[in-house]
């Protein structure tokens, strides 16, 4: 089965900016979806941004829509999430997920990814 890394967390200033990525081994990540959500302390993991297994579409929770971009290397073996605008209520542990031979990638649900990174913490000072 995959294997996923999540790396690129750390500390930043309210509206400032950062790169997470997630690399993937251990087996094909074509044709997954892909995508980031986060988990802030107490609260459920919500589905922040995916990408489609052809690659071809992007989704978006609306709380970082404008602000967030999901992407991947051009081997497929990375997934990046560049956050730009970053607020205080950004703040959470990200986490990578990937889910093959999912049509529902757009809804961004955690109950529909069942492999993970072991997450990357983001802190967002005012």
């Amino acid at each position: 089965q995959v294997q996923l890394v999540d790396s690129g967390g750390g500390s930043v200033q309210d509206g400032g900016s950062r790169v997470l990525a997630c690399t993937a081994s251990g087996y094909p990540i074509s044709n997954a979806c892909w995508g980031w959500f986060r988990q802030a302390s107490r609260e459920g993991r919500e589905g922040v941004a995916a990408i489609s297994g052809d690659r071809t579409a992007t989704y978006y929770s609306d709380s970082v829509k404008g602000r967030f971009a999901i992407s991947t290397d051009n081997i497929d073996s990375t997934l990046y999430l560049r956050m730009n605008n970053l607020k205080p209520e950004d703040s959470a542990t990200y986490f990578c997920a990937a889910a093959y031979g999912n049509d529902r990638c757009s809804r961004l649900d955690a109950s529909d990814f069942p492999f993970w990174g072991q997450g990357t913490q983001v802190t967002v000072s005012p």
